[in-house]
């Protein structure tokens, strides 16, 4: 069994020695150099963690920031919309009166030193115009700055295609519309030709609208300068006009000087006219009949005259006599009730024929 080791009091002495002196006061825990390096390395790591983040949220385009009016550049891309409606316009520009913008714009970063502004608009041309009328008619700081979205800078056939889709979804477009902008992004050489550009922008679309669109193209090469209300022209009229400017080579100019004599005041008046000259058939192609020249009748299909008819039931009926005279031989081997089946439809005829003649 193993002994139990006695323990022994304390020694003053050792107590004394090993105590700080009171009069000394206590000095700050000083931290370890590895435990300093460490916590350096974690910050900086989470400072750069959080710069890639925010990086990546701006180039995806989920960051928004707060721009002054005149670093966007309104001209950037050709907008689709052609006009906007008073109505619509004082609605929207109530709305931020009275309750600030709700809805950021999206532009694209083109970089420093731009003279039209650092930042393209790509959507939100409506949101950005009455900002900046409101803050010319007030001057108050809260209209001095648009809530964009940034993006990174892409292809300009991305930008119209963001742009034709952010206004799909708020607020449908007009087929002329839609084939100008294909029209304008062709002119400024972000698509080859036409097709490449309607199947790029309206990809999404079925292929009865692409085709409607595809014929105001013609319109919007024709007439563009010539209309004064394109958006109001419908599906129909729209179809109709675009095959005449297919037809007929000289539809077109003198359907503008047409526009340019009436000088229309609305769009009823505009599409007056427009439906005139379709009926009018002005131009080198084929002429249709003007509005109000008589056209001849219809020539009427020769009825048949009593004796037409009664010679005709006269020769129906000598083909039934010359078949009742061969009936012996064309009926050798045949029954006796086909026989009396043809005899009936001799009778037939002949009941006929006398009860005509």
């Amino acid at each position: 069994m193993a002994r139990r080791k006695r323990l022994t009091p304390p020694r003053a002495d050792y107590l004394e020695a090993a105590a700080p002196a009171p009069s000394a006061a206590p000095g700050p825990l000083s931290t370890p150099p590895i435990a300093q390096v460490a916590g350096e390395t974690a910050s900086s790591a989470a400072l750069e963690t959080l710069s890639e983040e925010m990086a990546r949220a701006r180039a995806d385009g989920r960051f928004l920031e707060s721009l002054p009016l005149a670093a966007v550049d309104a001209a950037y891309l050709v907008r689709d919309r052609i006009g906007v409606s008073d109505e619509e316009q004082a609605a929207l520009t109530a709305s931020l009166r009275a309750r600030g913008q709700q809805t950021a714009i999206e532009v694209v970063d083109l970089g420093a030193g731009r003279a039209g502004g650092r930042y393209g608009l790509i959507s939100g041309w409506r949101r950005l115009t009455a900002l900046r009328q409101l803050h010319e008619e007030t001057g108050e700081a809260r209209f001095a700055a648009v809530l964009a979205r940034v993006t990174r800078p892409g292809e300009a056939s991305e930008a119209y295609l963001a742009m034709v889709e952010e206004n799909e979804v708020r607020v449908g477009l007009s087929h002329y519309e839609r084939a100008r902008i294909a029209v304008r992004a062709v002119e400024e050489g972000v698509f080859p030709h036409d097709r490449a550009a309607l199947d790029a922008l309206y990809a999404a679309a079925s292929r009865a609208k692409k085709s409607k669109i595809r014929s105001f193209v013609a319109l919007v090469r024709h007439l563009d300068g010539a209309l004064a209300f394109p958006m109001a022209i419908g599906e129909r009229l729209g179809l109709d006009l675009a095959r005449r400017l297919g037809e007929d080579r000289g539809f077109a100019k003198a359907l503008a000087r047409a526009l340019k004599a009436a000088g229309p005041a609305d769009a009823e008046a505009e599409q007056v006219v427009l439906k005139r000259a379709l009926r009018a058939g002005t131009g080198a192609g084929a002429a249709t009949p003007a509005e109000g020249t008589p056209r001849p009748a219809p020539a009427e299909r020769p009825r048949a005259t009593g004796g037409r008819r009664r010679a005709d039931l006269h020769g129906l009926a000598a083909r039934g006599a010359g078949a009742a005279a061969l009936r012996p031989r064309c009926l050798g081997g045949v029954s006796q009730r086909l026989a009396a089946v043809a005899e009936r439809v001799e009778r037939v005829i002949l009941f006929v024929f006398n009860l005509l003649s």
